[in-house]
């Protein structure tokens, strides 16, 4: 369900990739506001696990509802504002490097272990449009090198993006600590949202 523009990129993106022994797989793509939105309310009811900054799971109960929120976002995206959503961003992976059995995560470690060869030769430019978001130093959430958006139709949405919309839409939505969310959009969009965005 990727928009055609990124798809084309992408299978030209695969093209290239084998040229040198790796082979792209999307772990994710496409994540309506409804499965974002059904993941969200999962990590506050404690059915999914909440991770801090070191990827640990954390006691959900020892949390108040405002470091809940914050800390949920260190690795989901608030509902309405995922790039998974615009059809332009996608997880991925060298198939070609997962060992028999072997499950991918999608963390740091992988990133510098079993796909390093793959995120050293995308750390040198071979991307045909796709770039890095989630990066060291850029907002709160995480750093996530499998993650890549092409850059073209992203910014088309990026540009159009508007709290005033996702407010009205999460108002709609049957989201948990929406009180939380609300009186916080400001420092949740600067820190998770606008921080990405092309300048």
């Amino acid at each position: 369900m990727l928009k055609p523009q990124t798809l084309n990129a992408f299978e030209n993106f695969c093209k290239e990739a084998k040229k040198y022994g790796f082979e792209p797989k999307i772990e994710s793509g496409y994540r309506s506001f409804d499965r974002q939105l059904l993941i969200w309310n999962e990590k506050v009811c404690g059915e999914r696990k909440v991770l801090d900054k070191e990827g640990c799971a954390v006691n959900r109960t020892e949390l108040s509802d405002l470091e809940l929120m914050k800390t949920i976002l260190l690795w989901s995206a608030l509902p309405g504002t995922s790039r998974h959503e615009w059809g332009t961003d996608i997880d991925v992976i060298d198939a070609a490097a997962v060992p028999e059995g072997y499950e991918a995560e999608l963390t740091p470690e992988e990133s510098f272990g079993v796909f390093g060869k793959f995120h050293k030769w995308l750390d040198g430019g071979n991307s045909f449009g796709f770039r890095r978001v989630f990066l060291p130093g850029i907002g709160r959430v995480q750093p996530e090198p499998w993650h890549l958006s092409y850059a073209p139709e992203a910014k088309e949405i990026e540009q159009n993006f508007t709290a005033e919309n996702l407010a009205e839409r999460l108002r709609a939505a049957d989201i948990l600590l929406l009180p939380q969310i609300l009186d916080n959009m400001d420092w949740i969009l600067e820190n998770h949202v606008f921080c990405y965005f092309e300048k």
